[in-house]
């Protein structure tokens, strides 16, 4: 393991370097860097405009010799000493790129993770549920999602994702219609998903019809999107949801021990939260990890104490749910503090544009809303795009992965079909998926320069942008640099992944 990782990095080395090489000559003939220093009228500030501009950019050395310049102040990053150069207007790149990365970090990073989880479990899903109606749905939707200009899906969320649900925000109100197709879709989707015969599946859909009409006449009723929350008595009913939904995954409800310690795990966290609730009223991010770590370790001691021979499921399950109900308390006191945010922000909840509001300060959560409701529409946008393609990979490979010989003697030992799925087909199914997601980590920064143009964002995307715009090669170098290293990283990271997901593979 040690010698392909080594390996690799010294190959991945030379192709940076390559390509950087590409790059920097391609920026370099793209246009004349003096242009806009033309037009000024006065002849001594013009010179002296010019020739400033020639010294900061080195436009009187050859192009291989500024090359060979700018390499080794970017070789200086590998030692804490990084110098990638000033932009045209004098600022240095590595300040510019730390203020950029920021937010399209955090937008790539969003958009991607949930990406990867809507689209691996719809993929998984439409496979279980071949040829029918859901499958033949969902098809049609990853086909357009797919094909869609992520420009034009910005403008149409930026209309019906913000301006027309900040209106709607501002006095909520379902009509009977809303609740009526509502009810009629969720019927559609679940008898779908669930499948079974006729009967089966009359029922299902009834249920669900039923089920969400009555939260949606109920939630309505109590005004709840104006003054959302989830309260004492819905946290603990979800996380025990969760406890019993990851237990079901992982080895099944049968299996006591696990379940057990699913649901200490679950006791323990609503417990620790319940110590918590003065100091969580207004955290910090060091508060909120330090608790993600304890839910960690509690769940690992919930599954040691309690997971007697099946320790290694129980572990993986009870850890899950920890997290899980951290996560649904940590909703609860996002809702609860809805209401105060929407008051502050004279209830534009969406926005439409820039990463956040300026100068907005506030209690943790509300801070946490106002930049996440800043993430909402660029990451939908994103999203689409993704799901898309994750969901596509995952019905094929889950699909070829369940007509293997292994799976079908799987299924003639007699264990059941979760068994066949969740361990023996869904991790071999991942392999194509992983190598799928290393590449488009790299293929959403590149969509997130027109997504960010489009949404207002002052991150790497526009550092590019103008970059170009102004041939000013030191900004798109840095943010080539970032992109290929992260690509570079992310690939590497899955090569690794690939030995876990299946033990036949080895890497030497």
């Amino acid at each position: 393991m040690g010698v392909f990782v080594v390996r690799r990095v010294i190959i991945s080395i030379f192709t940076l370097l390559a390509a950087t090489f590409v790059v920097y000559l391609l920026v370099v003939n793209s246009g004349d860097p003096l242009e806009e220093l033309y037009p000024i009228p006065n002849a001594d500030q013009r010179e002296a405009a010019i020739e400033g501009r020639i010294e900061l950019l080195g436009l009187d050395q050859p192009v291989l010799q500024r090359y060979v310049g700018w390499l080794s102040g970017a070789a200086g990053c590998l030692v804490g000493a990084c110098d990638l150069g000033q932009s045209i207007e004098q600022q240095e790149v590595t300040t510019l790129l730390a203020q950029a990365m920021a937010s399209t970090i955090r937008l790539v990073t969003a958009a991607t993770f949930l990406a990867i989880i809507f689209g691996v479990t719809v993929g998984i899903v439409s496979a279980l549920r071949q040829y029918t109606g859901f499958d033949y749905v969902v098809t049609f939707l990853a086909f357009l999602f797919f094909s869609l200009p992520i420009f034009w899906v910005a403008v149409l969320l930026k209309e019906f994702g913000a301006i027309r649900l900040n209106d709607w925000l501002a006095d909520p109100g379902i009509p009977l219609w809303v609740t009526v197709a509502l009810a009629v879709v969720a019927a559609a989707v679940w008898q779908a998903v669930l499948g079974g015969a006729a009967r089966r599946r009359l029922v299902v859909a009834a249920v669900a019809a039923a089920a969400t009409a009555g939260v949606l006449v109920y939630l309505d009723a109590v005004e709840w999107f104006a003054r959302p929350a989830l309260g004492p008595v819905l946290v603990v009913f979800i996380s025990l949801g969760w406890a019993l939904g990851i237990t079901f995954l992982v080895s099944g409800l049968r299996n006591l021990r696990v379940l057990y310690a699913s649901l200490a795990a679950t006791a323990g966290g609503l417990i620790g939260a319940t110590l918590l609730a003065g100091p969580l009223r207004d955290p910090s991010w060091l508060l909120i990890g330090l608790c993600t770590v304890g839910l960690i370790a509690l769940g690992v001691v919930a599954g040691v104490l309690l997971g007697g021979l099946d320790r290694p499921q129980a572990v993986r399950a009870a850890v899950f749910s920890a997290l899980l109900t951290g996560a649904t308390v940590f909703t609860d006191y996002v809702l609860v503090a809805f209401s105060g945010y929407s008051d502050r922000v004279n209830g534009r909840i969406v926005k439409t544009i820039g990463s956040g509001t300026p100068n907005f300060t506030g209690t943790f959560w509300e801070v946490w809303l106002d930049r996440s409701a800043s993430l909402v529409l660029p990451t939908a946008a994103l999203i689409l795009i993704s799901f898309a393609t994750y969901t596509r990979y995952t019905r094929a490979s889950m699909l070829e992965v369940l007509n293997m010989d292994y799976v079908r003697t799987a299924r003639a030992k007699g264990l059941t079909e979760r068994t066949v799925t969740v361990r023996h087909a869904f991790r071999n199914a991942l392999i194509p998926v992983t190598t799928l997601a290393a590449f488009d980590f790299g293929a959403v920064i590149g969509g997130a320069v027109i997504t960010e143009t489009v949404f207002g964002w002052s991150g790497m995307g526009q550092l590019f942008v103008t970059g170009l715009r102004n041939v000013d090669p030191n900004p798109v170098m840095g943010f080539f640099v970032v992109t290929a290293v992260l690509v570079v990283l992310f690939n590497l990271v899955a090569d690794i992944l690939y030995a876990y997901l299946d033990p036949r593979i080895r890497l030497s």
